[in-house]
């Protein structure tokens, strides 16, 4: 028993260190593996502080890193780090993320002639200049590398549902502010608060991909380090001319000094590398000036539901100063009916006066001149109240 207790705790901790990831390789074909955290770390090159943002337990902020080896991608709903030949997505089997999955394995898949078709295409139409997604270089056009592939299908994903549910909301919410406009009841207030909630949730996650997008296009270094591919071949490159220098050195011997040092020179000048970032600057441009559009439009609806609490505070308060004069006008009313009683009360006092041996003629025009003198002096009193502006 105690053997079979420790054998099933090992197992649990095995199963709580590893997860599953959908790999995805630049062929477009997919499997799953389960993967421990340093294997990951081992594979990609990340720390481990960068592997906690995707951690799903834990509630970060979307952010795109760019490291050395890989592309930390935590946007919404896509976990995933994006390497030179691999994609690695958690949670692959979460409804929200299959068809991110389904077009990521498609765009990657590797339609060459498609891709250059557009290509030139698109070059006749931009004058042989190669512009947008396609780059003119050499004899023939550049498409975008594999990991350029897998950010444009994430940012595309994440920016997609966001515009997806501002449109849902945005069908819910007009249609409810304008039926409260037209009927205050507890129902429609309590719509209304529930759309409102879900605005400003949607408001700061759009900011938030936002805000990512445009420090990312500040920073050229950051951009810069996302060129996975081309720092890869730059490091070949590298490590051959290297050898080559090694190689030189080991067969003459003889050598001068100056030579080795002006071979190390060139050599340090290659480690120095620096892309061209426009082709990326394009591409998150693109995708920020959608997401732009989206931010756009919830404060468009968020200025309307501010607009509408203001107009339902304003009838609010008509209807609060229609109340407090209707209660002035009652208290009026009160205190005139109250002296109509102390006149009723002076002639019920057992004082005896001729009044009481009159006729029932006297009595009523008694009793009549009493109510109508003061209707009277109420009328008096509404008159100069509208008059003082007091009353409506």
């Amino acid at each position: 028993m105690a053997q079979q207790q420790q054998q099933q705790q090992q197992q649990r901790r095995k199963g709580s260190a590893t997860r599953t990831w959908l790999v995805i390789s630049e062929s477009g074909k997919s499997h799953v593996e389960e993967v421990g955290k340093h294997s990951i770390m081992r594979r990609t090159g990340l720390p481990a502080r960068d592997l906690r943002i995707l951690d799903p337990v834990l509630f970060y902020p979307s952010t795109v890193l760019g490291r050395e080896r890989a592309i930390v991608v935590n946007l919404e709903h896509i976990k995933a780090i994006i390497t030179a030949s691999e994609v690695l997505v958690l949670n692959s089997m979460d409804p929200s993320v299959i068809p991110f999955v389904r077009e990521l394995e498609c765009r990657v898949e590797g339609k060459e002639e498609e891709e250059e078709e557009e290509a030139m295409i698109g070059m006749k139409k931009n004058g042989s200049s190669g512009e947008m997604a396609v780059v003119a270089k050499g004899d023939g056009p550049k498409v975008l590398p594999f990991e350029f592939k897998a950010l444009e299908v994430c940012l595309e994903s994440a920016c997609r549902r966001l515009e997806n549910e501002t449109s849902t909301l945005e069908q819910e919410a007009y249609p409810a502010l304008d039926e409260l406009t037209s009927k205050i009841s507890t129902l429609n207030l309590q719509r209304v608060r529930h759309i409102k909630s879900r605005l400003v949730a949607l408001y700061g996650r759009v900011q938030k991909v936002r805000d990512e997008l445009e420090n990312l296009l500040d920073d050229d270094m950051d951009m810069a380090e996302m060129y996975l591919t081309d720092k890869l071949a730059h490091q070949l490159e590298d490590n051959d001319l290297r050898n080559d220098v090694v190689d030189g050195d080991s067969k003459s011997d003889d050598e001068s000094d100056d030579d080795l040092k002006s071979n190390k020179s060139s050599s340090g000048n290659v480690t120095g590398f620096k892309p061209n970032i426009e082709e990326l600057e394009m591409l998150l441009e693109a995708y920020f000036a959608q997401i732009e559009g989206t931010m756009n439009k919830l404060s468009t609806m968020r200025e309307y539901v501010d607009d509408t609490e203001d107009y339902i505070n304003i009838m609010l308060d008509d209807k609060q100063n229609q109340l407090l004069q209707m209660g002035v006008l009652l208290s009026t009313a009160n205190l005139f009916i109250n002296a109509g009683i102390v006149v009723v009360g002076l002639f019920g006092m057992n004082i005896h006066i001729e009044l009481f041996d009159a006729s029932p003629t006297q009595f009523w025009e008694t009793t009549g001149g009493t109510i109508v003198g003061c209707l009277i002096i109420y009328l008096i009193a509404i008159f100069f109240g509208k008059k003082g502006g007091l009353l409506g």
